[in-house]
């Protein structure tokens, strides 16, 4: 089971740190941890994708609650949230080859973000299907390098949300 969380915390040196230590400690599994500044400069939002039965997927919440500097945790409902990670994908194109590219990057509504002689790089913000979709369609190309940021997320609407002074 997959479960992503979204910690609202104190922006203090050291906090990514010792959440990622909690899960090493305690051998949870992390697929993906992203973190950024809010809105406000006190706040730090981390998002997490974690992996677990429901026992392990709870122990991880109760943990996380435990560490002084977690405001607020979310759990993401795919159903009710708005979740997106973002992808760089470093192809080889020539110049003949680039037109076919770039039209697959427009069904995609990707962005070319680079282009040199022998390759074009491109930027896709979306879903993990979206993202296996789109790397389906390039298997004609050689990909040079590739790489992900992690999901992050919000939940929609207002409901829940708090202000904290």
């Amino acid at each position: 089971m997959k479960r992503v969380l979204s910690l609202l915390v104190d922006n203090n040196p050291g906090l990514l740190s010792r959440v990622a230590g909690l899960f090493s400690r305690r051998g949870y599994n992390v697929d993906s941890i992203t973190a950024g500044v809010t809105a406000d400069p006190r706040f730090t939002r981390i998002t997490i994708v974690t992996s677990g039965d429901e026992l392990i997927l709870s122990q991880i919440e109760k943990q996380l609650r435990k560490l002084e500097d977690v405001r607020e945790i979310k759990v993401l409902d795919p159903d009710t949230s708005v979740l997106r990670e973002l992808m760089m994908v470093k192809i080889r194109a020539s110049a003949s080859e680039r037109s076919e590219a770039i039209s697959l990057a427009d069904i995609f509504h990707a962005k070319i973000v680079d282009v040199d002689g022998e390759c074009l790089t491109m930027e896709v913000i979306g879903t993990q299907a979206k993202f296996e979709a789109f790397l389906k369609l390039l298997e004609g190309y050689e990909i040079l390098e590739l790489a992900r940021t992690g999901l992050t997320g919000l939940a929609r609407g207002i409901k829940g949300v708090k202000i904290f002074d």
